[in-house]
């Protein structure tokens, strides 16, 4: 086949439909239909129409199944091409990621364009122009409407861009225009699952951690978390200058529980995204990965934020000291387009007790124990801390969220029942008021 000879874009060998694909393509194939129904020359061309129709049928199945999966509509022959090409990172693709050039490199371009020429050969098939057995099929994947209520593998925005790039790719009237077309995607929006998804978790894997992405992000906003303006006035700046360019500055968010550190982080994420933000979550358990992980980071056009979210240290793990060495002080630069923000309800990170002072009689350097106990907070350059509000800050959350929820309840009425359920629900936070207006929502008026 054609596609064998694919230089720059042979990632897409292997692929079990693209190979399908490239097959119905090329035309019934004598010696398939030989191998899969016997000897063609006795059985006559029905013997080679069967074949073809059988690898008709299960390329036709296999590309509603992934359109269904991926939340595809429309020509999903081409979607579905449109997406494995996007999930491309080879040399071209990242070089475009990278230099913000559509042309790329001279030394790319023909291995490239002749790529593209078998690449839009198989985009633009259409069997209507083809004398050949089992192309009625073809007709459930020219306007294919999805209306699974399954949950789908890629975000909603990335299937409207997929939809937006092959729409483009039809209209191109060269394989130098196709070429430049998927070139500019790569330039704006990125190569493979960066350019996809916004958010990943590091996943620990026998040939290494590898990231897995996250499909279904919270979709809180900044502007959604009442009160703390100061707090996310000095985050928004922080990040706004790492996205910029400029110098910034690790951020720790410290403070009581339920008072919307998390949802800070998240909203920053939503808020940048469209700006090249990627934000990668980190699991206390995987710290023994990061610097691998930042090596793979370091190689990427995109800003990337490590979040880790309720970090914290009992005196005797030793975890820490890995992570100050990952921050800074370790032989090799932290990468400047990777920052790390951490939420905590401890300001120093790693648990002090009273018996730290009797034992410190005894250490002859008592103050070096202290500042080692101290080092992995001040790796921080940013501390914000996030206070419990008080009951006038409270009782205002409330009534923005109620208002916010079309809640109409008298307010008096309103401040008291959810003066009533703090007392036995966690106390004066944000997370408590959201929890009351859910359960006034979900239960008690609706």
């Amino acid at each position: 086949m054609k596609t064998d000879s694919l230089m720059i874009y042979r990632g897409l060998l292997g692929n079990e439909l693209f190979d399908a694909m490239a097959r119905i393509t090329q035309g019934p194939d004598i010696s398939e239909a030989a191998e899969d129904r016997g000897n063609p020359e006795e059985k006559g061309l029905a013997g080679i129409d069967d074949a073809y129709t059988k690898l008709i049928a299960g390329c036709v199945g296999g590309i509603i199944e992934k359109a269904g999966e991926l939340g595809l509509n429309g020509n999903i022959w081409k979607g579905y091409l449109t997406y494995l090409l996007v999930r491309q990172e080879n040399a071209w693709s990242l070089e475009m990621e990278s230099a913000k050039d559509t042309k790329g490199s001279v030394s790319f371009l023909n291995a490239v364009y002749r790529d593209m020429g078998i690449i839009r050969e198989i985009f633009e098939f259409d069997p209507e122009k083809r004398n050949m057995p089992g192309k009625d099929l073809f007709v459930m994947l020219i306007n294919y409407v999805n209306t699974t209520g399954r949950v789908r593998l890629l975000p909603p925005q990335s299937v409207k861009r997929i939809s937006e790039l092959c729409e483009h790719l039809e209209k191109a009237q060269s394989t130098e225009d196709f070429t430049e077309t998927l070139g500019e995607y790569y330039s704006r929006f990125g190569a493979g699952n960066f350019g996809l998804y916004k958010a990943f978790r590091i996943v620990p894997a026998l040939e290494g951690p590898g990231l897995l992405p996250v499909v279904n992000t919270d979709p809180v906003r900044l502007d959604d978390l009442v009160g703390y303006e100061l707090q996310k006035q000095k985050l928004r700046e922080n990040t706004e200058a790492f996205i910029s360019g400029r110098k910034a500055n690790n951020c720790l968010l410290f403070g009581a529980a339920g008072t919307g550190k998390s949802s800070s982080i998240k909203g920053i994420l939503n808020e940048y995204s469209d700006r090249g933000l990627r934000m990668v979550e980190l699991y206390k358990y995987a710290l023994k990965d990061l610097g691998s992980v930042m090596a793979e980071l370091f190689r990427r056009n995109y800003r990337f934020i490590i979040y880790m979210d309720d970090l914290s240290f009992e005196d005797y793990e030793t975890e820490y000291k890995h992570l100050k060495a990952i921050i800074e002080g370790g032989l090799e630069k932290k990468p400047e387009n990777v920052l790390i923000y951490a939420t905590s309800n401890r300001r120093h990170l790693i648990r002090e007790s009273f018996s730290d002072r009797e034992e410190g009689e005894n250490d002859l350097h008592r103050n070096d124990t202290v500042q080692e106990k101290l080092s992995l907070a001040y790796r921080f350059g940013v501390s914000i801390y996030f206070g419990s509000p008080d009951k006038k800050e409270f009782n205002n959350i409330v009534k923005t969220l109620a208002k916010r929820y079309n809640i109409d309840i008298p307010e008096e009425e309103l401040i008291s029942e959810a003066n009533r359920w703090e007392l036995s629900h966690g106390g004066l936070s944000g997370r408590t008021a959201q929890a009351f207006i859910d359960y006034i929502c979900q239960i008690k008026y609706y």
